[in-house]
């Protein structure tokens, strides 16, 4: 029998059988985001600091990790598990007074928007790490063409206002013979 070199990366299974907050370790401990959170702690300079910037970021990659569907799951989430919380890196010695309200996340994904350039230079390390283990990355692709889906109804005036998104657009799908 023709011996296989190990032809696999990793082996999925042995992160799949790790606990959630095992899984969320290896993002937080292999994401190269030390120089975006850098920028956002100098953007912040000398202001109010109740909710620290890591803190906040490493919990929006909980709900990322954890597959949260919104804010504030991802808030119940936090206010029920106290591990989770220090995990993140709130203060453990504020209880669930450390989860920071909702409007907090809304100015901070607010803030990401501005700093679109930095998140995207993460992604393309994490590619360029890739393509190091992985000589042959991208040479194919395959697309799923489902449409995503949307619980938001169509602006009816197309000007961005905070509050959603009006990049999209609309569609149907449609069947020929």
């Amino acid at each position: 029998m023709a011996k296989i070199k190990d032809p696999f990366l990793f082996n999925w299974q042995n992160v799949e059988a790790q606990s959630d907050l095992e899984r969320l370790r290896l993002v937080l401990e292999h994401l190269p985001d030390e120089e975006l959170m850098q920028k956002l702690e100098k953007h912040r300079g000398s202001g109010r600091n109740e909710y620290p910037i890591r803190p906040v970021w490493n919990s929006i990659l909980a709900g990322v990790v954890y597959q949260h569907k919104s804010i504030e799951s991802l808030r119940r989430e936090l206010l029920r598990n106290g591990e989770l919380r220090e995990l993140c890196g709130f203060n453990p010695l504020f209880g669930a007074d450390a989860v920071p309200p909702p409007w907090v996340y809304t100015r901070f994904l607010k803030l990401l928007f501005k700093f679109a350039g930095e998140l995207e230079a993460i992604f393309h390390r994490l590619i360029d790490e890739l393509k190091e283990l992985l000589p042959d990355l991208g040479e194919r692709l395959a697309v799923d063409a489902k449409a995503l889906e949307s619980l938001g109804k169509p602006p009816k005036k197309r000007e961005p206002d905070g509050r959603r998104n009006t990049d999209g657009d609309w569609g149907k799908k449609t069947y020929r013979r």
